[in-house]
């Protein structure tokens, strides 16, 4: 479906892309990933025509739509339901034609067409996307205006899925999103049946739907079958072959090196030592394996304190001049306490926050601190705040306090990955990491017994993400956490708080059985439509029992679809289970990396095909039950 081939783009002085190749088949869902600032956006801009290359080519099979979110989100006056129908540019074009042409035959040709694109179904489809990404009915028909920003690119995201491109082109959709949205998110992205190129730094994301990684590395585009996990393992086994290849090289080429050293002055030795400096030059020069640098974050330790050292005694709270927004709340918070808020956006995991950071008083009830508590609240709605032509050093030292000696500033932006180069450059040119990595240095400069981290990890690439999960589990004080990565929530929290119903209480289970649990709750909400449907219908037997005669026999093939969904699923289920098998077995990893990369691509193509049969047996009950 896509070719790239001997790609070359510089940005400034800095060369992104370097004679550059990789191809995409029809169908294949590719995570591209790379360092920040390798040029993965660039990529995706390159791909759809925004930029053009200095030389190479990239070529497209055939008539290819291509989606992608727009930058700037849909506003004004129309409402979130207009703005994501009219993102299906031909259905818009020919409802339009249709109000104005007076050509009978045309108007033929058109409805034609409509009834082929399926255009009666796309208000309900589009606003299925919509309640998936958490817009309930109650907003469909507000205007776009009223909303925040991460709210309105998450239009924009509804809008590209639902215009089902034939080329998917996402960069970083996990950002806005909390983590009801990134589940159901996933889900859709798995029974996407077209090709999907997207950036992101969501380990389980690019696990769950991905089954190609394309890598940025060294200017060239390394392209691995499989999910990121599996990538990951066969790039640290081609590094550590590359690593011991070239220390063979660096042997062999000491050993003639010696040889030729000792000899080449003996004239009953000359030819030989010739010999092997011929050898040594075919060798070519050692080259070494590069290792990425990693950014390390380092959090300050703070004083011990007693626990507990926040408690909520029977607390209300809610904005001034507003309603109240949660009620009842009787929590603790203990010294190394790792907790985790879940609930949807708009349920009040803010509004917990900026209470138990000082920042909203209780209406009702008390909040009790230990007197020597210190705070440190990360959001990333804080980056707003940045003086873009201030330094890093410039904000650490007002930060700090006139007074603070520079190699104290220093050290707390080196805690975080500045250089002293890095540090002293205005805060305009960092990049997104970067400037995230500023706000934890600044978030924790007191050293705070307590860490409040709102969804910290937007902008920061995996390697990051990875510091700082280890950071979080260094730290010595308590941190509550809001975050839709699911995979640092696994690696960090001991504790799942939820928000939901104006209060907050501990969940028990892991993020694990949250999740099931929202699958549940999903796939119960059809169920209980189509049971309500089944009252009426059976209220109307009774009036009218000739219809009910009539409407009998269509329950049979109901019936047959849905027991063929059963046993589809039951198939898919026994063939994953043998496939797992096979891949826990230590000779499969011991024979040739075909075979494995073979199985691993196999098992996320069932992955997929016993997603897509659940949600074809759900289907089938619903209509099953309406009927």
């Amino acid at each position: 479906m896509l070719h790239i081939t001997d790609l070359s783009f510089r940005h400034g002085e800095r060369v992104l892309f370097d004679r550059a190749g990789t191809a995409f088949s029809d169908g294949w869902k590719v995570g591209l990933v790379g360092r920040n600032g390798a040029g993965k956006s660039t990529l995706l801009k390159l791909i759809q025509g925004q930029l053009e290359a200095d030389s190479g080519t990239i070529n497209l099979m055939g008539r290819t739509r291509i989606g992608s979110v727009p930058q700037d989100p849909p506003g004004g006056d129309i409402s979130v339901l207009d703005a994501v129908l009219a993102a299906d540019v031909e259905r818009t074009a020919l409802l339009a034609e249709a109000e104005t042409s007076q050509d009978g035959l045309r108007l033929a040709d058109i409805h034609m067409r409509l009834d082929e694109i399926d255009a009666a179904s796309a208000p309900s489809r589009a606003a299925s996307i919509l309640n998936g990404l958490g817009f309930d009915n109650d907003k469909l028909s507000r205007p776009c205006g009223e909303f925040s920003g991460g709210w309105r690119m998450r239009v924009a995201l509804a809008g590209t899925l639902f215009s089902d491109p034939d080329l998917l082109i996402l960069d970083e959709p996990s950002n806005h999103l909390d983590l009801e949205a990134m589940l159901w998110l996933t889900d859709h992205l798995q029974r996407f049946r077209n090709t999907l190129l997207m950036v992101s730094h969501d380990r389980d994301l690019l696990n769950d739907v991905c089954d190609h990684i394309v890598h940025i590395e060294n200017e060239k585009l390394v392209a691995y079958t499989g999910n990121y996990d599996f990538f990951e393992r066969t790039r640290a086994e081609r590094m550590a072959n590359d690593a011991a290849q070239q220390a063979k090289i660096a042997a062999q080429r000491k050993h003639m090196q010696a040889f030729v050293d000792r000899f080449k002055a003996k004239a009953s030795k000359a030819r030989q030592a010739q010999s092997r400096m011929k050898m040594i030059e075919k060798l070519g020069p050692v080259v070494s394996v590069p290792i990425d640098e990693k950014v390390s974050f380092n959090f300050p330790s703070p004083d011990l304190l007693a626990s507990p050292i926040e408690t909520l005694d029977q607390v209300s709270v809610g904005y001034p001049s507003g309603p109240l927004v949660l009620r009842g709340l009787d929590l603790r918070i203990d010294m190394e306490d790792r907790i985790a808020l879940l609930g949807q956006n708009g349920n009040g995991k803010s509004t917990f926050i900026r209470l138990i950071s000082q920042r909203l008083e209780p209406r009702e009830g008390k909040v009790k601190k230990t007197p020597k508590l210190r705070v440190g609240y990360f959001s990333q709605d804080q980056e707003e705040s940045l003086d873009f032509e201030a330094t890093p050093f410039d904000h650490m030292a007002i930060a700090l306090g006139a007074g603070t000696p520079e190699p104290k500033i220093r050290a707390q932006l080196g805690r975080f990955g500045f250089s002293r180069d890095r540090a002293n450059l205005k805060v305009g040119v960092l990049s997104g990491g970067e400037k995230t990595r500023l706000l934890l240095a600044l978030a924790t400069r007191t050293a705070p017994h307590m860490l409040l981290l709102d969804e910290p990890t937007n902008h920061l690439d995996m390697d990051a993400r990875e510091s700082l999960i280890e950071a979080i589990n260094d730290f010595e004080g308590a941190v509550v956490l809001v975050s839709h990565d699911t995979h640092l929530v696994k690696m960090v929290a001991d504790q799942l708080w939820l928000v939901a119903g104006g209060t907050v209480k501990p969940f028990e289970g892991d993020i694990d059985e949250y999740q099931a649990k929202l699958l549940r709750e999903r796939s119960s909400r059809p169920a209980k439509e189509g049971k309500g449907k089944k009252d009426k219908k059976q209220k109307a037997a009774s009036q009218a029992p000739t219809a009910v005669a009539v409407e009998r026999p269509k329950r049979g093939p109901l019936k047959r679809a849905l027991e063929e969904a059963e046993k589809t699923i039951a198939r898919l289920t026994r063939e994953r289970t043998e496939l797992e098998a096979k891949l826990a077995d230590p000779a499969t990893w011991s024979g040739p990396p075909a075979v494995a990369a073979g199985l691993q691509k196999e098992k996320i193509r069932l992955e997929r095909d016993l997603a897509h049969a659940e949600h074809e047996w759900l289907a089938a009950q619903e209509a099953l039950e309406a009927a």
